[in-house]
């Protein structure tokens, strides 16, 4: 018959031997690299996926190799031109020798706090080289290239490899901003005054322009008009000149009709002549002749 301490003593060694194998066995997951600690001491570091082995007595540190964010806190940067820009930055970077990262560092959080100094560190160096103008909107991705370039080369001490480097927002302080709001809409103001001052020198120049030609255009037509009326009134001369020389008694019938007719107007006959005054001589007789008072 078995004893039951031989059951006891089975179980706990089998205990003994589960607890052994799952302390011997870890897992390396696709976005980490692990390393394995003796007593602290790294002795090995794993980047492959999968199922692993290690001894019961070690640990392991699981660290990220995703690309990881940077988000740096907006600083106030002085360009070359001495205007004072506040900087809101960030960061790609992504953990390549783990080791190394673990003896330098030790944490994400603590590498951000480097990677932070580092970055403000740079920005300050580049963009103190450039003016206000590159940085906002010539040079900015070379510029970025050069920051991402000095941090890269520094956070290689950390084990650690920066892919990019981006300004998502660059701006004058906010009552320097207020300033050169002001200082533009001044000057938006004064072109626009400019404008309509040329606006209405134009028109008045258009106004006289237009003056003067109607002037001329007046002139023009009056002496033409004055030179025709001047023409006709010679034809109308020479036409009465040539009927007085043809009939001189049916030309002066004729003036007397014509004076008949602006005389004697509708409504306003009254005049003060005498009975025998030659403007009535037709009246009297139909060839004009005075009429002879018979002899006594």
């Amino acid at each position: 018959m078995r004893s039951p301490v031989t059951g006891i003593v089975a179980l706990i060694a089998l205990l003994v031997v589960l607890v052994i194998a799952y302390s011997s066995v870890f897992i390396v997951q696709q976005t980490e690299q692990t390393i394995v600690l003796r007593f602290g001491e790294p002795v090995d570091v794993v980047t492959d996926p999968g199922l692993h082995f290690k001894a019961p007595w070690n640990s392991v540190i699981n660290i990220d190799k995703r690309i990881l964010d940077l988000e740096n806190p907006s600083q106030e940067v002085i360009a070359s031109d001495q205007k004072r820009l506040v900087v809101d930055a960030f960061a790609r970077y992504r953990i390549v020798e783990p080791l190394r990262f673990y003896q330098t560092v030790g944490t994400v959080e603590r590498a951000n706090q480097q990677l932070s100094i580092l970055l403000n560190s740079a920005l300050r160096r580049v963009l103190g080289e450039a003016t206000l103008t590159h940085v906002v909107r010539d040079d900015r991705a070379s510029l970025m290239a050069k920051v991402r370039e000095q941090l890269d080369r520094e956070a290689a001490a950390f084990g650690i490899v920066v892919i990019d480097v981006r300004i998502r927002r660059a701006d004058l302080p906010e009552q320097n901003s207020q300033a050169v709001y002001k200082r533009m809409q001044t000057d938006r103001q004064r072109e626009a005054q400019e404008f309509s001052s040329q606006g209405t020198q134009r028109a008045q120049e258009i106004k006289a322009r237009a003056d003067r030609d109607v002037t001329v255009l007046i002139a023009d037509a009056t002496s033409r008009a004055e030179q025709t009326r001047g023409e006709g009134d010679a034809t109308r001369n020479r036409i009465f000149a040539e009927a007085y020389g043809k009939d001189p008694d049916f030309f002066a019938f004729y003036r007397s009709m014509e004076a008949y007719k602006s005389g004697l107007k509708h409504g306003d006959t009254r005049m003060v002549l005498r009975p025998d005054s030659d403007f009535f001589r037709y009246f009297g007789n139909p060839s004009g002749k005075a009429r002879t008072e018979p002899a006594k």
